[in-house]
């Protein structure tokens, strides 16, 4: 008799294809497993059976061991976070400085930042030395004083903050967004200010009347001495009082009166007066 052939199902496939399909599968997983894609703007971090391999990978495609290695991105672009410190200043006032920090990990320093802060150096290394720089500077400064120089704080804190952090990531910048003070002191702080408003616009208005009655001063005597000035011309020369009034003359025939006109040696003075007034004058008589 002929041997007889294996039993198939006939409501399913057969045991050889069955194991092909497991071995097609596997052979595509070992080769996902295989490659790895480090994404742009991040550096990969290779670490096979737990050992962290030195050296980073640049972006892009590679291959790798399957199963046992595994590539970690560390983002190397600067990034942005917020973060709020509470500090108190020279005269034990709180201060909460709510501060963003615009910050980035050096290509060189991305398997440090990986080994120490498993990628992520923000909330462990960068934020505390921000925090410590920032209550170092508001304690040497009244609260008043912080409100009004929060500049001078934001470049004193940032240098302050790079030499506690060194090289191994840099911080961009510093925004100090918002400076809350307790409710009381800042309505003490505004009054404070409105009075010294006040005070300097008295003082600009003192100043203002006193350039004035100077000014008027000045006119003043400028006006008596070029009166002076005229009245010592006119002495010295009385033909001038003749020159003023031709060329003051208007045309109509002036009246004369008093003095002795025609005489010789006469010393009288003389009035001039228009026409119309001698007959205003003639009609009231």
């Amino acid at each position: 008799m002929p041997p007889s052939l294996p039993s198939r199902s006939p409501n399913g496939p057969s045991p050889s294809a069955v194991g092909l399909i497991i071995f097609a599968i596997l052979v595509v997983v070992v080769l996902i497993g295989s490659f790895y894609v480090v994404e742009p703007g991040t550096r990969g971090v290779k670490v096979t059976l737990g050992r962290v391999h030195e050296g980073f990978l640049p972006e892009g495609f590679g291959m790798k061991m399957p199963f046992i290695t595994k590539v970690h991105d560390v983002m190397v672009r600067q990034q942005t976070r917020e973060s709020n410190a509470e500090c108190y200043s020279q005269d034990l006032q709180q201060v909460t400085i709510k501060v963003k920090i615009i910050y980035a990990v050096p290509e060189a320093s991305v398997v440090s930042i990986f080994k120490e802060y498993y990628g992520d150096p923000f909330d462990s290394l960068i934020v505390p030395r921000i925090q410590e720089a920032l209550k170092e500077q508001t304690a040497l400064m009244s609260a008043e004083q912080i409100v009004k120089q929060r500049e001078v704080i934001k470049t004193k804190a940032i240098e302050s903050a790079r030499l506690k952090v060194g090289t191994i990531a840099t911080i961009k910048d510093l925004v100090l967004e918002n400076i809350a003070l307790s409710k009381q002191l800042e309505d003490a702080i505004e009054l404070k200010m409105v009075q010294e408003q006040n005070a300097s616009k008295a003082r600009f208005e003192q100043e203002r009347r006193k350039i004035d009655a100077d000014t008027k001063v000045i006119e003043a005597k400028a006006e008596a001495e070029a009166i002076s000035i005229r009245g010592e011309a006119l002495r010295k020369n009385p033909d001038q009082i003749t020159l003023q009034i031709v060329e003051k003359w208007d045309g109509r025939a002036p009246l004369v009166l008093g003095g002795n006109v025609s005489g010789e040696g006469g010393n009288g003075a003389n009035i001039i007066l228009p026409l119309p007034v001698q007959r205003s004058q003639q009609q009231k008589e």
